[in-house]
């Protein structure tokens, strides 16, 4: 099966999309400073450069897009069906790396917490960082 975009168009498009600063993370980020956390981005030295850091908590938030870390049942999560090989083998290695990371973190004494770009659409919104924040205070 053809792409539908020709490669400049396609290159471009994957050029969009960003890694730091997205907008599930930008909501995450101005729910938790308005409701009084303060935290670190995107750690260098940390496993896995969690997207955020709450030194306090002894605590790592990633978040997770549906589609780029395979999230399982999530019907954002379908592989394309044009350079599957490709797609399989770069998805397969998000994944890895975020085994490899969440393994480093707990041996380093940090709890770990996902949040998938799925659960934080306006429907779950409130009720996803609720339970955050809720874990967060019953762990400190």
């Amino acid at each position: 099966m053809a792409d539908m975009h020709t490669k400049e168009i396609r290159s471009y498009n994957m050029s969009r999309i960003r890694s730091k600063d997205t907008k599930p993370e930008m909501m995450v980020r101005k729910f938790l400073h308005k409701n009084g956390f303060r935290y670190r981005l995107h750690v260098k030295n940390l496993p896995g450069k969690p997207d955020i850091v709450l030194p306090k908590y002894k605590t790592v938030i990633f978040i997770h897009g549906c589609f780029w870390h395979a999230h399982e049942k999530c019907r954002y999560a379908v592989m394309p069906k044009t350079n599957t090989g490709y797609w399989s083998k770069k998805i397969s290695g998000n994944v890895s790396r975020d085994f490899l990371a969440k393994e480093l973190l707990q041996k380093l004494g940090w709890k770990e917490i996902v949040l998938w770009e799925c659960d934080l659409r306006k429907l779950n919104f409130e009720i996803t960082m609720k339970k955050v924040v809720d874990h967060l205070r019953n762990f400190y």
